[in-house]
C-alpha cells in the first residue's frame, strides 16, 4: 500500500490499449488497399484497338464491379484536378503577367466540350500505352478531369485574389516563404470554396461518365467497364428495367460517397472559417468524428513531418512571400511587352494553321453555319441561366443560412447534383415523344439537369460562409426583408454566384453535346444547335468539323465571359470582397 501511495503515477506510462476506432480505421485502410490491388490487373489488361469490345455486359451482377471501376476513375481525376488547381490558380493570381494569358486560356479550356478533348486525346493515350487498356483508362480519366478542373480552378483563383489584405501583410511580417504562405494562408483561406466546388465538380463529372467510358470518336467505339458504359448499353438496347437498376445503384453509390467522403470534407473545412464569433451550428460527420478519435491518421502522418520541415527550409531559396503588386512597374511593363509579343506570335501562328486546315477541307463557310447553330444553343444557355438564377438563388440562401436545414439538405442536394442526369434521358425522351415536345425546347431541361447545380452549390457555399457576427449584427439592428437582402445577403453571395454562374454557363455549353442529340432504342431526337453539330461530327469522325465546332463554341463562351462574367468578377473583387 505504501508503495502505491509513494508512486501515484503508476500506470501513467503504460501503453494505451487497442481501441475500437483504431481497429475500424485500420480495417478500412486494409480494405481500400485490397480493393485497389484487386482492380490493378483489370487496369492493365491486354488491349487491341481493332478487337476492342464496343459494349459491356448488361448483366446486373456486374454492377458492383462497374461501380468500383467508375469510382476509381472519378477519384483519380479529382486528385489530378486538385493538383492542377493549386498550380494553375496560384500562377494566375500571383503573377499579373501570367494572369493575362492563363485566364483566357482557362476560359477556352472550359468551353471545349468533353468530346472535343476525347477526339484528340484517345489516340494519343492509346499510342502511349500500346497493347494495354491503361491508355484507354488514361483517356477516360482525362475526360473526367476536364469536367472537374475548371470550376475548381476558378473558385480557388477567386479566393486568392479576394484574400483579406491584413492576412497578406501578416504573412510578410512573419517572413513566410512562398511555400509556407501557400500552405498556411492560401490553401486554408480557399479551403471552403474549394471543397464545395470540388463536390460540385465531382457531381458534374458524373454527367459525362457515359461519354468518357463508352467512347465514340473518329468512327471508333471503345467501351470500358463502368457505370457509364453500362447505362449507355442499356439505353442503346432500350431496356428501361436495366436503366432503372443502374439508377438505383448510382443513388446508393452517390449517397455512400457523400457520407464517407464529402460530408467529412465539408465538416473538416469549417475549421478554416474566418470569423470573430463561433457559429452555434456546425456541420458534423460521424466518419470525421471517428477519424479524429483514432490515433492512426497521426501515426501515418508522423513520418512525413521531417519532409515538411525540409521543404520549409529548402524553399527559402525562392524568396519570401510578397504581395503580387509589390513589383517595379517599369520592369513589369517592359517584361509584359516581350511576353505579350511572344504569346501573340504563337496564337496567330496556331490560328493561321487551323484556318488553313479548315479552308482546304470543308471550307471557311462552315464557320458561318456553325455560328448560326451556336446562336440557337446560346439562346438556350441564357434562358437556363436566367431561370436557374431566379429559382436557385433564394433556395440556396435559405439552405446556406440555416445550419439545421443545411445538415439535412446537403445530402439531398448532393445526390441530385451528383446523379448523372443523362441516365434519365431515356425517360425524358419517352415523355417528349408522348407529349409531342420538340427537342429544341426539351434540350433546355436536359441541359439544366447538368448545369443548374453549379449556381445552387456556390450560393449555398456563399450563404454558409457569411460570418456569424455579421448575421447577429443584422438581427440586433432588426434589419429584415429586402433591406437585409440588399445590404448583407446579396453582397455576400455575389462573388460565389459569379463563380457558379460562369461554371454553369460553361457546363451548359458542354451539356449541349449530349442534350441536343438523344438516342433511346430506335428513337433518335436531334435539336438545332452547336452541341448536336459537334456530337454528329465526333461520331462520324469528321475532324475538320470538330475543329470548327470547338472553335465556335470557344468564341461564344469566351465572349460571354469577357462581356459579362469577367466584369462581374471585377465588381465582386472591388466592391463586394469581405
Amino acid at each position: 500500500m505504501a508503495s502505491d501511495r509513494g508512486f501515484p503515477s503508476r500506470g501513467v506510462w503504460r501503453r494505451p490499449g487497442l481501441r475500437w476506432v483504431d481497429v475500424l480505421v485500420v480495417a478500412a485502410l486494409v480494405g481500400l488497399l485490397f480493393g485497389l490491388l484487386r482492380l490493378a490487373p483489370g487496369l492493365n489488361a491486354p488491349f487491341l484497338p481493332n478487337q476492342a469490345p464496343q459494349s459491356v455486359s448488361t448483366d446486373p451482377a456486374n454492377l458492383p464491379y462497374y461501380a468500383v471501376r467508375s469510382m476509381l476513375r472519378m477519384f483519380v481525376a479529382l486528385i489530378a484536378s486538385v493538383l492542377f488547381t493549386f498550380v494553375y490558380a496560384t500562377a494566375a493570381a500571383r503573377s499579373r503577367r501570367w494572369e493575362k494569358v492563363l485566364l483566357p486560356v482557362l476560359d477556352i479550356l472550359q468551353s471545349v466540350p468533353v468530346l472535343g478533348f476525347l477526339s484528340v486525346t484517345v489516340t494519343a493515350f492509346i499510342n502511349l500505352f500500346p497493347g494495354s487498356t491503361l491508355g484507354l483508362e488514361c483517356a477516360s480519366i482525362f475526360a473526367i478531369f476536364t469536367a472537374m478542373a475548371w470550376n475548381m480552378t476558378f473558385a480557388f483563383y477567386y479566393s486568392l485574389i479576394s484574400q483579406p489584405r491584413e492576412l497578406d501583410e501578416a504573412a510578410r511580417v512573419m517572413r513566410l516563404t512562398k511555400w509556407q504562405r501557400f500552405w498556411r494562408l492560401d490553401v486554408p483561406s480557399g479551403m471552403i470554396p474549394l471543397v464545395w466546388n470540388g463536390m460540385m465538380s465531382f457531381g458534374g463529372a458524373w454527367f459525362f461518365l457515359a461519354a468518357s467510358e463508352s467512347i465514340s470518336v473518329l468512327n471508333h467505339h471503345y467501351a470500358l467497364p463502368g457505370m457509364g458504359s453500362y447505362a449507355a448499353a442499356a439505353i442503346a438496347d432500350g431496356n428501361l428495367g436495366q436503366v432503372g437498376v443502374a439508377i438505383a445503384v448510382m443513388v446508393v453509390l452517390v449517397i455512400g460517397i457523400n457520407v464517407l467522403f464529402w460530408r467529412p470534407m465539408t465538416a473538416w473545412s469549417e475549421r478554416f472559417r474566418v470569423e470573430e464569433s463561433e457559429s452555434s451550428e456546425r456541420p458534423r460527420s460521424l466518419v470525421l468524428d471517428v477519424l479524429r478519435r483514432s490515433s492512426v491518421p497521426a501515426k501515418l502522418g508522423r513520418p512525413l513531418r521531417p519532409v515538411g520541415h525540409a521543404l520549409d527550409r529548402g524553399t527559402r531559396i525562392f524568396g519570401l512571400a510578397e504581395h503580387p503588386l509589390a513589383r517595379p512597374v517599369a520592369r513589369e511593363r517592359t517584361g509584359d511587352v516581350f511576353f505579350a509579343g511572344a504569346v501573340s506570335v504563337v496564337v496567330v501562328w496556331g490560328a493561321w494553321q487551323a484556318f488553313d486546315y479548315v479552308s482546304t477541307t470543308v471550307g471557311l463557310g462552315e464557320f458561318g453555319h456553325a455560328f448560326y447553330l451556336g446562336a440557337a444553343t446560346f439562346g438556350r444557355v441564357v434562358l437556363l441561366l436566367v431561370v436557374a438564377t431566379v429559382v436557385w438563388v433564394p433556395i440556396g440562401v435559405w439552405i446556406g443560412m440555416n445550419p439545421k436545414v443545411l445538415r439535412f439538405a446537403q445530402p439531398v442536394v448532393q445526390v441530385l447534383a451528383s446523379f448523372p442526369a443523362n441516365f434519365l434521358f431515356p425517360f425524358a425522351t419517352a415523355a417528349f415523344i408522348a407529349l409531342g415536345i420538340s427537342l429544341n425546347i426539351g434540350s433546355v431541361l436536359l441541359m439544366a439537369l447538368g448545369a443548374q447545380w453549379y449556381i445552387l452549390f456556390n450560393v449555398i457555399a456563399g450563404a454558409s460562409a457569411i460570418p456569424s457576427d455579421l448575421r447577429e449584427a443584422m438581427t440586433g439592428f432588426h434589419v429584415r426583408g429586402w433591406l437585409r437582402w440588399r445590404t448583407l445577403i446579396l453582397p455576400a453571395v455575389f462573388p460565389y454566384y459569379v463563380t457558379g454562374g460562369i461554371t454553369a454557363a460553361g457546363g451548359a455549353w458542354n451539356a449541349s453535346i449530349v442534350a441536343e442529340v438523344v438516342d433511346y432504342g430506335s428513337h433518335h431526337l436531334t435539336a438545332t444547335g452547336l452541341g448536336a453539330y459537334i456530337a454528329n461530327a465526333t461520331g462520324v469522325g469528321s475532324f475538320p468539323k470538330i475543329l470548327v465546332g470547338v472553335v465556335v463554341m470557344s468564341v461564344y463562351v469566351v465572349a460571354l465571359n469577357r462581356v459579362l462574367w469577367r466584369r462581374m468578377y471585377r465588381l465582386a473583387e472591388t466592391r463586394y470582397a469581405l
